[in-house]
């Protein structure tokens, strides 16, 4: 059944064949209705085993305990079911959107079948390994077969951008900072779409985490599955190698305006008189992460909470080092397995509004969520939790 599933997909997609993966992300563990479920188990019950290493997104519920959430039993009891699925098919239980993170690092031209936006284009773009967008269910399907048509990104002439994206124009002090590049990411993914473009005028190689964060919001407004930084990004030492040595279809240079808007377009409400909640990690959080919250708290309190999502890698490291308590008796949430825009962990309450430096929950909360949002950096969002309203232009 995998592999018919897989072939059929090739078919569709005009591939001339299947090729051999090392590897797969599973998405599809996370429970949106009952026929997930029962798919995954007919995979069991048929004997189905993964024929490579497949580590597993988010599900619907935090096994850690660390947080509790509001499904009704019916869907809760499904969907521990289907998580304890894909660990009979042989999956790790990872359970985190950033398997980069927890020591799933493809190596580079290495040719794998990821799923979860972020986690692809961090995949394709930082680790150059090569996958496509895989969805729910052609993920597990390829991890059994251990095949994957043979089209898209997997073959190298169609990873060369197209796109020239160049930030020249734009203060590079604030581009240092963690605050532009989901805003970034915004205007690159609504711009850019499905192409691939290479991102050319950096003064400076952008750590892994503004990375991670710009390419998972890039994903989320477009259907970005690989972008390249000139001089940063394995398959971009210089501009005309991004390029395949052939001249760009389109340029775009990025002005202080197309950002301001891109910005504006993060929140989906004016700024108000107070938070409801903060939400942070998405993609979850990195122990770098944690140390930069550690950091701005102080040792204070929040009057709102702030929920931290994370991976269970992550939270182990917080136990073993002594962290995680300070973090809870700040009023910090830590949130493992999962992440409260695809569970119902947040309140219930008409009308709140939920604080964020994440592009990704700004996309998709007040759709998933019914919370309004403001954007806003992690000091931010810090400093919004502690006092209960607002604050913007907070200094770390």
């Amino acid at each position: 059944m995998a592999m018919r599933i897989v072939t059929d997909t090739a078919r569709l997609m005009g591939a001339p064949g299947l090729i051999p993966i090392e590897s797969a992300h599973i998405d599809g563990a996370l429970y949106h209705g009952d026929s997930g479920t029962l798919f995954a188990e007919k995979l069991v019950a048929g004997g189905a085993k993964t024929a490579v290493r497949a580590t597993l997104n988010v599900g619907a519920l935090d096994l850690t305990g660390c947080s509790r959430n509001r499904l009704p039993e019916h869907e809760r009891e499904m969907a521990h079911r289907m998580m304890m699925a894909y660990r009979a098919l042989g999956c790790e239980p990872t359970w985190t959107c950033a398997p980069y993170q927890a020591g799933h690092r493809p190596a580079l031209g290495s040719q794998v079948a990821w799923g979860e936006s972020n986690a692809v284009v961090f995949c394709n773009s930082v680790l150059g390994a090569r996958t496509n967008r895989y969805g729910d269910f052609l993920d597990i399907a390829c991890a059994i077969a251990g095949r994957a048509p043979d089209y898209g990104l997997h073959r190298r002439e169609n990873r060369r951008a197209t796109v020239v994206f160049d930030v020249s124009q734009l203060d590079q002090r604030f581009l240092y900072s963690e605050l532009a590049w989901p805003i970034l990411g915004n205007l690159y993914g609504r711009l850019i779409g499905n192409a691939i473009g290479v991102i050319t005028g950096l003064t400076f190689r952008p750590r892994e985490d503004i990375l991670k964060a710009f390419g998972a919001t890039a994903a989320s407004a477009g259907a970005v599955g690989l972008f390249h930084v000139e001089g940063a990004t394995p398959e971009a030492p210089d501009l005309e190698t991004a390029l395949h040595c052939r001249p760009p279809e389109q340029r775009i240079v990025v002005t202080e305006a197309m950002m301001a808007d891109a910005q504006r377009r993060l929140s989906t409400t004016d700024r108000a008189d107070r938070i409801d909640a903060v939400a942070i990690g998405s993609p979850h959080l990195s122990l770098e992460e944690f140390d930069s919250l550690m950091n701005l708290l102080r040792g204070r309190k929040v009057a709102v909470p702030i929920y931290a999502c994370t991976g269970r890698h992550v939270l182990t490291i917080l136990e073993r080092d002594g962290q995680r308590r300070p973090l809870e008796d700040a009023g910090v949430v830590i949130v493992a397995d999962t992440c409260v825009v695809v569970t119902p962990i947040l309140p219930d309450k008409p009308g709140a509004i939920l604080m964020t430096n994440s592009g990704k929950f700004a996309h998709y909360a007040p759709s998933n969520t019914g919370y309004s949002v403001l954007y806003g950096s992690m000091s931010d969002c810090v400093e919004s939790a502690i006092t209960g309203v607002p604050v913007f232009g907070a200094v770390s």
